[in-house]
């Protein structure tokens, strides 16, 4: 039984051990996720209880560190709204939820459906973003920098802040992005120095439907990553007309064993006196 005098004394701190440090590491941006792990494998080798310790400690203050960067992407402020014209608005909560259940999911809808600029936003509002970035990958320079204006700007956010972008010789990046958009190439090159893509937590492979060199190589790498990142999700966008095809492929049923979410477009004609425009809708 504990005496009064002993019930009254401040309970001890509880000393750093690794198995304690290992379960605190899916709470840590996941670029420093290996890392840690390395550090803690290394400091369970080391003999001396009290040096033991005093390596165990030192870890814990960097996984701390590492978790506040994680808790502050969290709590960034971020304007989220989906235009109701747009038809992947109508099919966001059945994309959200794709997301969420499966590793991979393909998106698949005709140009001016609005999958460019929503996904990233459905992925934020997910919480995504929040132990690594969002990447997102486009075929051409130009419309990596105009789509992270666009998203930008529905965010309103400042380019470079929340949402940025990267291409060869010029980029807007900072700690506080969360949305990366950047070419195919870009994404390749970083292969080179970041095997696991580990500073990402969501990728997503814009009009992969274009099949060039770059995308066929980025899809059969992520197929061998996907086992070893489990906690990595991949949406790939296609165009609907197309996408039995591009399923069918064997590399692609290999790695695609994912829903498929379909975006329907529908084209209204309007008249204007003597001019004709397409006007698209839901």
């Amino acid at each position: 039984m504990t005496s009064s005098h002993d019930s009254n004394q401040p309970a001890q701190a509880k000393a750093n051990n690794a198995q304690s440090l290992k379960r605190a590491l899916k709470d840590c941006m996941i670029r420093d996720r290996f890392r840690l792990s390395k550090r803690i494998a290394g400091a369970s080798k080391i003999k001396k209880p009290e040096a033991q310790a005093a390596v165990f400690d030192e870890i814990a203050a960097d996984i701390a560190k590492s978790m506040m960067d994680a808790e502050q992407r969290a709590a960034q402020s971020r304007h989220i709204e989906y235009p109701e014209l747009l038809p992947v608005s109508q099919k966001k909560d059945d994309i959200a939820k794709a997301i969420e259940e499966n590793q991979v999911v393909i998106v698949a809808g005709e140009t001016g459906s609005g999958k460019t600029t929503q996904l990233p936003k459905i992925c934020s509002e997910l919480g995504r973003g929040k132990f690594g970035l969002i990447g997102h990958t486009q075929p051409r320079r130009l419309a990596a920098r105009s789509v992270a204006n666009r998203i930008a700007e529905e965010m309103e956010t400042s380019l470079g802040e929340f949402v940025g972008y990267k291409v060869r010789f010029n980029d807007q990046i900072s700690d506080n992005t969360q949305i990366k958009l950047m070419t195919d190439g870009i994404l390749l090159a970083e292969i080179q120095h970041d095997r696991f893509l580990n500073q990402y937590d969501t990728i997503i492979i814009d009009e992969a439907h274009e099949r060039s060199l770059n995308i066929d190589f980025i899809l059969g790498y992520l197929r061998e990553l996907l086992p070893k990142r489990p906690d990595l999700k991949v949406i790939i966008t296609s165009l609907r007309l197309i996408q039995n095809a591009f399923q069918n492929t064997l590399m692609m049923r290999q790695l695609l064993k994912c829903p498929v979410v379909l975006i329907r477009l529908r084209l209204a004609i309007v008249h204007f006196a003597a001019m004709m425009t397409v006007t698209e809708i839901s």
